[in-house]
């Protein structure tokens, strides 16, 4: 008999009201608040901030991610959050080398002391996810870009990992539980199993194209048994309304994986097949994927690198203590106030509010980069859709682009 799952709990991930109640916090918090507590402290107040020194792999901007669950964490707590809005695009830096602070939290310590190590792992790991993403939507530049990460990761974050990389850029997710949570239909193709389940490619298409429903778009997988050109070619015989082949040749057999981009393309095009698309999956990243789409890729299934990109390491800071000044070394004291120019996307950082402060790189004017996210515990902007901030975040990529 298997040994019972310890203490009622099947897997290992930590339930909502776990993480609500704080248990999913690092123990010296726990201790802190012990501390707090016996000595009369539990009604200071502070200011802290939350910000970044340098990005992963030498990225110069990253996409702001998981602020929407960092607020539903806050919820109903003494305490009011100011900060960038889900989707903003934001660097480490303001343009005379001060941390930008993305988000502000303000109350009585004892209400958000438990909730750094939570608060900091919403933020972090969706930020990475997120950004990767929009790194991986510039490298596809107008190409389909499908995230199909969620089988290299934990399952219960699964549904957070496709949401940010939707937000980020992609075009669909293809786990049903994450397509469920940001209100769009799930992508994806078919895998070998299906091939290998047949015994035969002619066969394994044919079914599929008689089973799914016909407003599934016929991709079909062009590279378990044989050559990827006479598998694409026995697809697009088998299928009538074939939409795409994909290519997810193992390393072990690929050699060029633009050279067989264009000979399928080649194939294809030569016995009339020319509006058959081609997906290319398998390893791909921000900095593989610009030659392929070179070579005529029509989209890519983008996987490891999007849903196990790095995270962000964030920081929460106290910079004000019963409204004084204070700072850790290495930090700046004191409420800071983040600037960006909506031309050019740079940014500045000042100890007070300022009424359109030109641009220190291009001269437009600046604006006030925060929003007021929540007050003593109520949340003061209505939650935008998934889809909404993606668009959001679409429109600053072209200014990067660009």
């Amino acid at each position: 008999m298997p040994n019972p799952p310890a203490r009622g709990r099947r897997f290992f991930s930590a339930s909502d009201e776990e993480i609500v109640a704080g248990r999913t916090t690092d123990v010296y918090f726990a201790r802190t608040m012990e501390i707090l507590k016996s000595k009369g402290k539990m009604r200071e107040r502070a200011l802290a901030e939350f910000t970044v020194g340098a990005l992963p792999h030498g990225w110069p901007w990253a996409v702001m991610c998981g602020v929407e669950e960092a607020l539903r964490l806050f919820e109903g707590k003494h305490v009011s959050i100011h900060g960038l809005p889900e989707g903003t695009i934001f660097k480490p830096r303001s343009h005379s080398g001060i941390r930008i602070p993305v988000m502000t939290i303000e109350g009585p310590y004892s209400e958000y002391c438990v909730y750094e190590t939570p608060a900091l792992g919403f933020l972090c790991h969706s930020t990475g996810v997120a950004t990767m993403s929009a790194h991986a939507r510039l490298a596809a530049k107008g190409t389909v870009l499908l995230s199909f990460g969620v089988r290299r990761m934990h399952p219960a974050i699964s549904p957070m990992l496709d949401r940010s990389a939707f937000i980020g850029g992609c075009d669909s997710v293809s786990s049903v539980l994450g397509a469920e949570l940001i209100g769009e239909e799930p992508s994806g193709t078919m895998p070998h199993a299906l091939v290998v389940m047949f015994g035969d490619q002619r066969l394994a298409f044919k079914a599929f194209d008689e089973v799914v429903d016909p407003k599934v778009p016929r991709v079909a997988l062009v590279d378990t048994y044989s050559d990827e050109k006479a598998e694409a070619i026995m697809a697009a015989e088998a299928m009538k309304d074939l939409y795409a082949v994909r290519l997810d040749t193992p390393a072990s057999r690929r050699g060029s994986m633009a050279d067989l981009v264009r000979e399928v393309r080649w194939e294809l095009d030569v016995r009339g097949f020319n509006k058959v698309r081609i997906f290319v999956s398998g390893g791909l990243d921000d900095r593989s994927i610009p030659e392929l789409v070179a070579a005529g890729a029509d989209g890519f299934g983008v996987g490891t690198s999007i849903c196990n990109a790095p995270t962000v390491d964030f920081a929460l800071d106290i910079v004000e203590r019963e409204g004084r000044p204070v700072a850790k070394r290495g930090k700046l004291g004191g409420r800071k106030y983040a600037y960006r120019c909506e031309e050019c996307l740079e940014w500045e950082v000042f100890s007070s509010t300022r009424r359109d402060p030109p641009c220190p790189r291009c001269g437009s004017k600046m604006q006030l980069a925060e929003k007021e996210l929540m007050t003593n515990g109520k949340r003061t902007v209505e939650p935008a859709s998934p889809r909404a901030i993606r668009e959001r975040v679409l429109q600053q990529l072209v200014k990067l682009g660009a």
